[in-house]
């Protein structure tokens, strides 16, 4: 089902080795009135062809997959089509595949065993280009951050900002910070302009990223 003729569907690209899996997907992003499925693959290769052909929005991207997997698909894909957004479904939650896949450009991460409304709800907020983390994920990538990137050393950031920034790395929203630390969703949303500002970045994604290009966090 499209969307209404105002607002174009996002148009997504399925990419999994498995059949059923894809089918059951497509099953439920169809029942979606925002959502179109363009096309599935079954490796890296054909998404990449694919990607080439059909122009989606969202690229759902199996990780575990035979010949040229999610990792390298992933990377070619955001070389050649760097508007094109990939969200990462597998059945992996361990950093050593969150890690690579972020910094190789992916803008949100969630796991098979989580639930059609999430899986949705992910595939929305890539597409407005911001992050979105399965909350084992972001437990885990902000266990690595905090690990690796001791109190006080973030590049000049207020403790405040500090704050905002590790939320946005779990992947909530301007009004769910505001709620976590008792803020209005204006001053969130200035803690988030200047952080971007000290940074030099642009998207919430690029804030995930930031630690691992710095070297702070290696895949």
């Amino acid at each position: 089902m499209l969307a209404s003729q105002s607002e174009r569907a996002i148009r997504i690209l399925i990419v999994d080795d498995h059949a059923l899996f894809r089918e059951g997907i497509r099953m439920i992003l169809e029942a979606q009135p925002d959502i179109e499925v363009v096309g599935e693959a079954e490796d890296g290769e054909q998404a990449l062809a694919l990607v080439e052909e059909v122009r989606p929005d969202v690229v759902i991207m199996d990780i575990a997959m035979p010949g040229i997997g999610g990792l390298e698909a992933t990377r070619r894909i955001k070389a050649a089509h760097p508007e094109v957004r990939i969200l990462a479904l597998t059945m992996h939650d361990h950093k050593e595949y969150v890690l690579p896949m972020l910094g190789f450009g992916a803008s949100g991460y969630v796991v098979k065993r989580a639930a059609a409304s999430e899986l949705v709800q992910a595939i929305r907020s890539v597409y407005k280009d911001e992050s979105y983390l399965y909350p084992s994920v972001a437990k885990a990538l902000l266990e690595e951050y905090r690990r690796r990137v001791p109190a006080g050393e973030e590049d000049g950031l207020t403790e405040r900002e500090q704050e905002v920034l590790r939320l946005i790395a779990e992947g909530l929203t301007n009004q769910e910070i505001a709620q976590r630390l008792y803020l209005s969703v204006r001053t969130v949303e200035t803690h988030r302009k200047n952080i971007m500002e000290k940074l030099g970045l642009h998207t919430s994604a690029d804030l995930v990223r930031y630690a691992i290009r710095k070297g702070l966090i290696k895949p």
